[in-house]
């Protein structure tokens, strides 16, 4: 996959070698932004991977009501395998939750939303989903 960047410097979008999708946002979640991702985990989704989110919360800002309706509709057909939140407030982490559970609704599917305190923290736990949906697929 390409390198996407979102249009802000400030608010990064990439896939890591290990085929983790790696944001950092420094502010609010506009619009574009919230269209950037969707695009980046739907690419990943289309092309049967793994779709696996760590994001570093420790600059996020708000996630704007009109932000979590584009996520929530442009993520519908995506299938998610786990999502990893570091350093992310208390604010944060509610409004992720409730923005997760929404996109898990409408998708009709469920998946881990964890918040750790580090990113080794929360890096070392979606290698450990990624080893579990692997050895699952193998074993099905």
């Amino acid at each position: 996959m390409s390198d996407p960047r979102i249009d802000d410097a400030s608010q990064a979008l990439r896939e890591d070698a290990d085929g983790i999708l790696c944001t950092a946002i420094e502010g609010d979640i506009s619009d574009d932004t919230a269209r950037a991702i969707s695009a980046a985990c739907r690419r990943l989704s289309e092309g049967g991977r793994a779709v696996l989110v760590l994001s570093d919360a420790r600059r996020l800002g708000t996630i704007s009501a009109s932000a979590r309706k584009v996520m929530a509709e442009e993520l519908r057909g995506v299938r998610f395998d786990a999502i990893a939140l570091f350093g992310a407030s208390f604010a944060v982490r509610v409004v992720s939750t409730l923005a997760a559970k929404s996109v898990q609704i409408l998708s009709r599917q469920s998946y881990p939303v964890e918040f750790f305190e580090t990113e080794g923290e929360a890096r070392a736990w979606l290698l450990a989903q990624r080893d579990a949906l692997r050895d699952a697929r193998r074993g099905a």
